[in-house]
């Protein structure tokens, strides 16, 4: 979910080279045809945009086109710095990053329920360790996804389902997603696209990507409340 561009694009593209039957989805079907084309004969398409309500019925549909599921990717997700807290911004981001991300990740829970087996992968960020005053809205929904997935792992034990989880949060990535804001320690969609497919081979709960980021989120957590609110992090 989130095929056409950024890390979902690059992901998907690594797929279709190691020879799997890949689902790719997205709002902008033209550059789906782009990645059908890798292997016509195992890339099937779909137009699903996630802040609709039939987002979950298109998937079950290219589910069943595909023969199937055991892996679900979702990189479908908008961020933008917002100091000025415009409302349009705000809300569709947490249309997208909160409504958009608990309607899919919600519909592929329920299908590895029913099918008995499956793993739930998806893209948050860093930027959910700590609210960042620059990018209000984006940071709150990448927190509700950590949270999410870690609910929905629990709740995968308490029902005794076989269904994986894995958590992956990139630092700042040179991504259309960013809007051409400036942020520190940009990474490559490449090099997260193979280091979030490792992850998921070695079935980690939690990655975050890239080390540096690792040391720099772990100094995050340990900072206290009344510092933090003092603190100038912007880009």
């Amino acid at each position: 979910m989130g095929a056409s561009s950024g890390i979902g694009r690059a992901v998907s593209r690594l797929l279709i080279e190691r020879g799997y039957t890949v689902g790719v989805a997205a709002r902008r079907e033209e550059r789906l045809a782009e990645l059908r084309a890798l292997a016509p004969e195992r890339v099937f398409t779909a137009r699903i945009d996630v802040t609709d309500t039939e987002a979950p019925a298109l998937l079950r549909q290219l589910i069943s086109s595909m023969g199937g599921m055991d892996l679900y990717f979702h990189a479908s997700g908008i961020g933008k710095q917002n100091p000025e807290l415009q409302e349009d911004t705000e809300l569709k981001t947490l249309e997208t990053n909160g409504v958009g991300f608990t309607r899919m990740v919600g519909e592929a829970f329920r299908y590895f329920a029913e099918q008995g087996h499956g793993h739930i992968a998806v893209i948050s960020s860093i930027a959910g360790t700590k609210g960042l005053g620059a990018a209000p809205s984006y940071s709150a929904t990448k927190a509700l996804q950590n949270t999410y997935i870690q609910s929905l792992e629990q709740l995968a034990k308490i029902r005794h389902l076989r269904i994986r989880f894995t958590d992956i949060r990139p630092g700042f990535v040179d991504t259309e997603l960013l809007g051409g804001d400036s942020y520190p320690l940009m990474l490559k969609t490449d090099d997260v696209a193979r280091q979030a497919l490792n992850a998921i081979d070695r079935h980690r709960h939690i990655q975050v990507i890239d080390w540096r980021w690792r040391i720099i989120t772990a100094c995050w957590r340990r900072i206290p409340r009344w510092l933090w609110r003092r603190l100038a992090i912007h880009s």
